[in-house]
């Protein structure tokens, strides 16, 4: 097959459809300030009013005509499809709107590339939202260089103003702990940089690759995996065209290649025709059956999926997505409404959740979080501990402690609420699911079991040998722990 060149049927790159950091390239990972700054992106001005509590907790932005006068201003209405003219708001948002954004109609809220010009990205004006602890202050003004602050208006309306111990802020805000190191830290963790075949194309497993599109986020997480990616990288991880068909060309060449996974970075953060043209790209090569994206859009900046973009991704089926989420506190009503969108869209949806200490490592807070997943029609997928990035110790948990988890929650609620449990090991080793162990040991031909309630129980398995390892283990002195389905000396 002749390499595919020219624009997706139905695009047009000359509409200002772009990557929202950049107007010339397709991302750029080096993150300068959006243009417009923090709160000064000009918009007509509107007072905005707020029920009583409890009065009404959600409501569609057209039907707001009698709490809020709708201006649009000339200068963010580069197309139909960023203003999401439908899209619900929630009283917490138009209270947030009315408090520290009151010359913002709910149009210029509810338009994706606005929320990504106005991005906090300094200690500074991250203060005038929240009470900055000195040691968050501190850390905000020195991340400046690698992985830095940003975070969207949305997502720090969900955000703790007077308690640093709440959940998101924590994710989200730098504190001192990221400048400790510790050994078997790595800026590359998972030795992508070593298994990269093209511009941004990592080639791991047999049948699969990993294609990040973009280096740019519109909110960054503290923990995350690729943050080399993020803040000084010289150009190193801003890619072009020019490198997505090179990238194209290589999983043309490897009929192997059946699956494709989009990251980053995050490919939403992609304007929709150049989202479309790479979708096109990948479509026109034959053996590639199965697209996924992986993305925390619909969490921290929900107003992304407009109409228009789900309606253009309908197109590419089978088309999955992996979703980012973290916490319960993360499902609110807009991030309910953008995974709603996309599951009537015809998109499978799966959750993907990182492990961390004192933010989700409790039964109740994963359970409330798993649940609600279920009830959004998104499947919690994978439950990954914390990769040893540079800077992560203050995040990671004891391996112990995710079999805990899933130990606790087998059997105590629907299997599908249930992730796989990984290690993603370290140099490149790739996923490793770990799970507690079930199996006692043998006795003669039957197999000993323990369930979730910790009763045993025998099945007949004649001349296996399945659980001689615990046999030997238990004879040599070894505990078996029920708490987390682990043996110990």
């Amino acid at each position: 097959m002749q390499p595919h060149t020219g624009t997706a049927s139905g695009t047009n790159f000359d509409r200002d459809e772009i990557t929202p950091v950049s107007s010339g390239d397709f991302s750029r990972s080096d993150d300068p300030e959006p243009p417009g700054g923090c709160c000064s992106d000009k918009a007509a001005s509107v007072e905005v009013h707020v029920s009583e509590p409890g009065s009404i907790s959600f409501l569609p932005a057209a039907g707001l005509a009698d709490l809020l006068k709708k201006q649009v201003s000339s200068e963010d209405s580069e197309s139909d499809s960023t203003l999401n003219h439908d899209f619900p708001v929630s009283l917490r948002a138009l209270s947030f709107i009315k408090r520290y954004y009151p010359g913002v109609s709910v149009d210029d809220w509810n338009d994706w590339h606005w929320q990504v010009r106005n991005r906090i990205r300094s200690a500074e004006q991250l203060n005038r939202f929240i009470e900055l602890t000195s040691d968050e202050y501190r850390s905000v003004e020195l991340r400046t260089a690698n992985l830095p602050i940003a975070i969207t208006p949305h997502y720090l309306s969900l955000l703790s103003r007077d308690n640093p111990e709440q959940p998101l802020r924590k994710t989200h805000i730098p504190v001192g702990g990221e400048f400790e190191r510790t050994p078997g830290e790595d800026p590359d963790p998972l030795g992508e940089e070593h298994d990269k075949a093209a511009p941004g194309l990592v080639h791991r497993y047999p049948d699969r690759v990993l294609f990040l599109t973009t280096g740019f986020c519109s909110t960054y997480c503290r923990y995350c995996t690729r943050s080399r990616m993020v803040g000084e990288t010289n150009g190193q991880y801003s890619f072009s065209k020019d490198d997505w068909e090179k990238a194209a060309q290589y999983i043309e060449a490897h009929p192997q290649i059946r699956d494709c996974l989009l990251s980053g970075g995050d490919p939403l953060s992609i304007g929709d025709g150049k989202l479309e043209w790479l979708l096109n790209r990948l479509r026109s090569i034959k053996h590639l059956e199965f697209i996924r994206i992986g993305t925390k859009i619909p969490v921290v900046m929900p107003q992304r999926i407009t109409r228009e973009l789900c309606s253009m991704l309908k197109k590419y089926h089978p088309l999955w997505m992996s979703i980012h989420f973290t916490h319960p506190e993360e499902l609110t009503e807009e991030t309910i409404e953008a995974c709603t969108r996309l599951a009537d869209s015809g998109i499978p949806l799966g959750s993907q959740t990182v492990l961390l200490k004192g933010i989700n490592d409790e039964v109740p807070v994963l359970k409330s979080l798993f649940h609600g997943l279920l009830r959004t029609r998104v499947k919690p997928y994978y439950l990954y501990q914390c990769d040893p990035v540079s800077g992560s110790a203050h995040f990671r948990t004891p391996v112990e402690k995710g079999l805990e988890i899933i130990r606790q929650l087998r059997g105590h609620t629907t299997g599908y609420a249930i992730p796989q449990l990984v290690i993603d090991a370290p140099g490149g080793g790739g996923k490793i699911p770990i799970a507690p162990d079930y199996i006692l040991g043998r006795d003669g031909d039957d197999l000993l079991l323990t369930n979730f309630e910790g009763g045993v129980f025998r099945y007949p398995d004649p001349g296996g040998r399945v659980g001689s390892t615990q046999q030997f283990l238990t004879a040599m002195g070894a505990d078996y722990v029920p708490h987390s389905g682990i043996y110990l000396p």
